[in-house]
């Protein structure tokens, strides 16, 4: 048996906190704390991202998810609630078979994990991971798939143009 590091020690603690506030987005009823705890979750997948080495996802999960996607579900829940001038509640239905499914699952892709042999990766380009994936990332973005990136940029800009002019009709 291996001696638990300060590694190991840091990615347990996400690993809990992204567990706990998950289950607090599910357990309780006020709509405005299930996106709170979300938040919580979604920082602590961040900081799993940037524990395994994936810096750009880690930075993405925090800029796309937590600073656009979560902010506008934060803002819509309180100008609702401002609206109405009562507390928007959940009804927790089906508790004990959600739990049971979520125990099942997590069961069986433990026991799909636990024989899988987690040192060995060859498919991993270790000199990748040592030189960083941001620069990785930058470079290939801007050289091998320069036109792709370019073609996705376009598509996106047409499809904000479209949904403005939809928005104003």
């Amino acid at each position: 048996m291996q001696a638990i590091n300060f590694y190991s020690l840091i990615f347990y603690g996400f690993s809990a906190l992204v567990l706990v506030s998950a289950l607090n987005i599910l357990l309780t009823k006020n709509v405005l704390y299930a996106a709170f705890s979300l938040l919580v979750s979604l920082f602590g997948v961040a900081a799993l991202y940037v524990l395994m080495g994936a810096d750009f996802i880690g930075i993405a999960q925090i800029m796309i998810y937590i600073g656009g996607i979560l902010v506008l579900m934060i803002f819509g829940v309180m100008l609702t609630t401002k609206l109405k001038g009562e507390p928007i509640l959940t009804q927790n239905r089906n508790v004990l078979s959600s739990l049971l499914v979520g125990t099942g699952l997590s069961t069986f892709l433990g026991l799909i994990f636990s024989q899988f042999e987690w040192a060995n990766r060859p498919w991993i380009d270790q000199t990748a991971l040592a030189e960083g994936s941001i620069r990785k990332l930058g470079i290939a973005t801007m050289t091998d798939f320069l036109l792709p990136f370019e073609l996705i940029a376009i598509m996106l800009l047409v499809a904000l143009v479209a949904g403005t002019y939809l928005a104003k009709k």
